[in-house]
């Protein structure tokens, strides 16, 4: 089973039209990425803390509806997260965040099981989570705890806007690389941190300080694997973008699913993945996050529709 770990927030997403109206979308980096990972085929469940106000009942019917495993969530009385997204043609979504005391980010140490059954292959973990306390605390914690033990797999997914200290939030960021079996970082995230240096000299660095592999995504330009002894990469798989809304989760999700599906996800993953399975792995991944950006919105395709897409 793969467990994400972290938000659920529900994303307020702009409609076409003369006026400027939102629509109430569920969202939140590991929220997407355990829908997608449960549409891809595998077995899947969410650790967080889902709020019971009726955009909580939103967030956490929606993962049922997707046959996420639940039996890790927990339900809280505070306020959902909120996010409003703005979306212009060519650049990156930018997002706006109301957390104030909210469900998800008072996930605590008493919301952690104190250990997993071996059927539990990998942690995801990253973005906002990493951001707002007492929950991000309580995940750094939870990964430190439980590297070494089965796969973990980490996407920082920065949100420049809500980081303060950028030196203490990349020193962070590089301590949870190297406790990572596989990390998933794009290229605007690396260079973000790292101004002065190509973002792929960056991605080896964090494989320097322990990663078992690092993926490296770079949008329109495809995506490259790193591992201990290969370097792969596959280009973009074209398709007419309606928008990049829940790509990068996507992309994490597939990632995860393809190394699941070749029996290569466990604490060793960066040992004994060979170079042709990388290859088939990011290829996989690049195809499935494309897929999302061909729909509105954060809308991954199912394993039926990743065999039908040639």
């Amino acid at each position: 089973m793969i467990i994400s770990c972290g938000e659920a927030l529900i994303d307020f997403v702009p409609q076409k039209g003369n006026n400027l109206l939102y629509a109430p979308c569920p969202g939140g980096s590991p929220f997407n990425l355990a829908i997608a990972s449960a549409r891809l085929g595998a077995p899947t469940g969410f650790l967080g803390k889902i709020s019971r106000d009726f955009f909580g009942d939103m967030l956490f019917n929606r993962l049922t509806d997707e046959g996420v495993d639940t039996s890790y969530t927990r339900r809280s009385d505070r306020l959902s997260t909120l996010a409003f997204v703005k979306i212009e043609k060519g650049e990156e979504p930018r997002y706006a965040f109301y957390t104030e005391n909210t469900a998800d980010r008072n996930l605590a140490t008493v919301d952690i099981p104190e250990s997993f059954p071996d059927s539990v292959e990998c942690l995801e973990f990253g973005s906002i989570s990493l951001l707002l306390e007492p929950q991000a605390e309580t995940i750094k914690n939870f990964i430190r705890r439980e590297s070494g033990k089965r796969a973990i797999s980490f996407d920082p997914n920065v949100r420049s806007l809500m980081v303060g200290d950028k030196e203490a939030y990349t020193t962070e960021m590089e301590e949870l690389a190297g406790l990572s079996t596989i990390v998933k970082v794009s290229s605007a995230d690396l260079e973000w941190l790292y101004p002065e240096r190509p973002s792929e000299e960056s991605a080896l660095a964090w494989l320097a300080l322990g990663a078992g592999i690092v993926v490296l995504t770079r949008g329109k330009d495809g995506a490259v694997l790193i591992g201990p002894t290969y370097r792969v990469e596959a280009p973009e798989y074209w398709v007419e973008v309606k928008d990049t809304i829940g790509a990068g989760d996507t992309f994490h999700a597939a990632l995860l699913v393809r190394l699941h599906q070749l029996g290569r996800l466990s604490a060793r993953t960066g040992s004994e993945l060979t170079q042709e399975e990388a290859q088939d792995v990011v290829q996989f991944a690049v195809k499935a996050s494309s897929l999302n950006c061909a729909r509105q919105g954060a809308d991954p395709p199912t394993a039926a529709e990743m065999a039908e897409a040639k």
